[in-house]
């Protein structure tokens, strides 16, 4: 884990290609106590061995399905399709049987994946490895303050070029979304947890990859007042329907998410799980 000293940074964005309704901005001073926050996601091997330990049940294996990608679906696993789409996202595929150990669904596995981040994950079950290991999610603005690395204000982790020098800095979707990936990035899904240089605080892949999960209900507006509640170690709505997810994933590409910057943010509900969703745990001092 990496210690973060706390103290008071810029939160949120104003990017001229944010999404309003995400509720990005205001840009605004907060104040974080410190704190302790996973360098890397949480793996495969890691959750594994939580499930040995505890014989836990993610919530997608007790609904018998979770939502694939349709390019990664495995080729066993196209017969185990469920009637269904999401709204404007027609490339998720609601598939019996895919969960965090079968991601691509019936056919496919985590075999060489070890060291890749647990994805087909929900809030509550990155809520009870979380608890497990003696730790709990960060808060959003605990996560976001981490992931700029003591960078004021930029718009990724690293500063404000997407590929500083040619340089790729991120596992984002490269080429025509959802047709084509280049790969330009060396991965088409989910690379390593320790994938790319780590931000100055010693984190990786605060961008792209796979969302992660956060402690706070989302609200797009909640954050907006100027008060001590919003200002000072704040934890979010007191009540919602959805959690705030930070980070992007390798799905991400500024054609229609372009939420890789650092300061973007979505929500999913608590319950929900995908083939890019991940996490990682903080603790207090």
């Amino acid at each position: 884990m990496a210690a973060i000293p706390g103290g008071t940074f810029w939160m949120g964005g104003a990017d001229a290609d944010a999404f309003p309704d995400d509720g990005e901005g205001p840009v605004r001073q907060v104040t974080l106590k410190p704190f302790h926050i996973d360098t890397a996601a949480v793996s495969n091997a890691r959750f594994a061995a939580f499930v040995k330990a505890t014989r836990y049940t993610t919530e997608a294996e007790q609904f018998g399905w979770s939502y694939v990608f349709a390019g990664f679906l495995a080729p066993e696993a196209r017969r185990h399709l469920i009637d269904g789409t999401v709204p404007g996202a027609p490339w998720w595929l609601a598939v019996r049987g895919a969960s965090w150990r079968c991601p691509e669904g019936p056919g496919s596995s985590i075999g060489a994946r070890s060291n890749h981040p647990v994805v087909h994950v929900s809030w509550n079950d990155a809520h009870a490895y979380a608890a497990w290991a003696g730790k709990r999610l960060p808060t959003e603005a605990e996560w976001e303050m981490a992931a700029r690395g003591g960078l004021d204000r930029r718009r990724y982790p690293w500063g404000d070029e997407l590929t500083p020098k040619g340089r790729h800095r991120c596992n984002i979707w490269r080429g025509d979304f959802p047709h084509r990936n280049t790969a330009e990035d060396g991965y088409t899904g989910t690379a390593p947890v320790n994938a790319f240089a780590p931000n100055g605080y010693g984190l990786f892949n605060t961008s792209g990859n796979v969302w992660e999960w956060c402690a706070d209900w989302f609200s797009p507006d909640w954050h907006a007042p100027d008060t001590p509640r919003t200002r000072s170690d704040p934890l979010g709505p007191v009540t919602g329907q959805a959690r705030v997810m930070r980070g992007g994933s390798h799905m991400c590409h500024h054609s229609y998410c372009n939420r890789y910057r650092v300061a973007a943010r979505t929500a999913n509900a608590p319950d929900s799980s995908a083939g890019h969703t991940g996490f990682r745990c903080a603790y207090s001092e």
